[in-house]
């Protein structure tokens, strides 16, 4: 091996600080869920839906710093995989648990099972659409197949959220947590496109008005958070149709751009065969 090779010089020198940064992000989410469990375990359920809230931003700084600086790697995918399945699958999970689903009896412990579970299986099919020798269209970027692991603990949540404002108990009840937490679970599996924003753009005449609607939002959540943070999460899900008629009409368009294809290619090659003798 070449004495002044890339892998030597990194023995000797070490890696660079951004390098790192997006795998001490990636380890933030995962302390910030786990710490979430603790608040749970000791009763303090607003500042374990908090630290979840954390980890979830963390995650959501960890890839896109790791692109930025062109610094993505196969372990951090894994590292990042990991912390998601227990972040977002396991400590919601647990978290609902504790704070209702246990009054549920054995039905109940079933049903915080299944979260986990799911979130497992769809970060498993994600993992392996990663490395698949058949890579999607472009434009499929653009779409998730089914709810991503975070914003699927952010919508379980919501019926605890909503009993942190309210003086009712029924947000709390057993049933209506295990419900919500079902129907989550199954959309985290299932193969309804929902809405990437990761590649999004905002059209420049509409720059003022997005930031202005940013402030809204941030004044709301200063004031009401929890009933804010509810009120998101219904709007993604209303967004759900929506984006599942978007997904459908582009895989349309590229089937019928491929038949065009098609018919053309085929014309062509009947226009270059051997012609017959005169």
């Amino acid at each position: 091996m070449d004495s002044d090779s890339p892998a030597r010089r990194g023995r000797l020198h070490g890696f660079s600080i951004n390098r790192l940064i997006p795998n001490i992000l990636t380890l933030a989410a995962l302390c910030s869920g786990l710490t979430a469990i603790r608040f749970a375990l000791q009763g303090e359920m607003r500042l374990a839906v908090i630290a979840i809230i954390v980890a979830a931003i963390f995650d959501a700084l960890d890839g896109r710093v790791a692109r930025r600086l062109g610094v993505t790697s196969r372990f951090g995918a894994e590292l990042d995989s990991l912390s998601d399945f227990l972040c977002f699958g396991v400590t919601p999970a647990l978290v609902l648990y504790l704070a209702s689903l246990r009054d549920g009896g054995a039905l109940g412990w079933v049903v915080t099972l299944m979260f986990p579970i799911c979130s497992a299986l769809r970060l498993a099919r994600f993992n392996t659409a990663l490395v698949s020798d058949t890579p999607p269209p472009a434009w499929t970027g653009s779409f998730f197949t089914g709810v991503p692991a975070p914003a699927g603990a952010l919508l379980a949540l919501i019926p605890l959220m909503v009993s942190f404002e309210i003086e009712a108990a029924w947000p709390r009840h057993a049933l209506v947590v295990g419900a919500v937490l079902v129907v989550v679970g199954g959309l985290m599996v299932s193969r309804i496109p929902t809405y990437s924003f990761k590649k999004g753009r905002v059209p420049r005449h509409l720059v003022l008005p997005s930031l202005l609607g940013a402030a809204l939002v941030m004044g709301v959540l200063a004031s009401a958070p929890w009933i804010a943070g509810s009120l998101i999460g219904l709007a993604y899900v209303s967004l759900i149709p929506f984006s599942w008629i978007a997904y459908r009409r582009q895989a349309a368009q590229d089937r019928r751009a491929e038949a065009h294809s098609g018919e053309v290619v085929s014309l062509r090659s009947v226009d270059s065969g051997p012609s017959t003798p005169g």
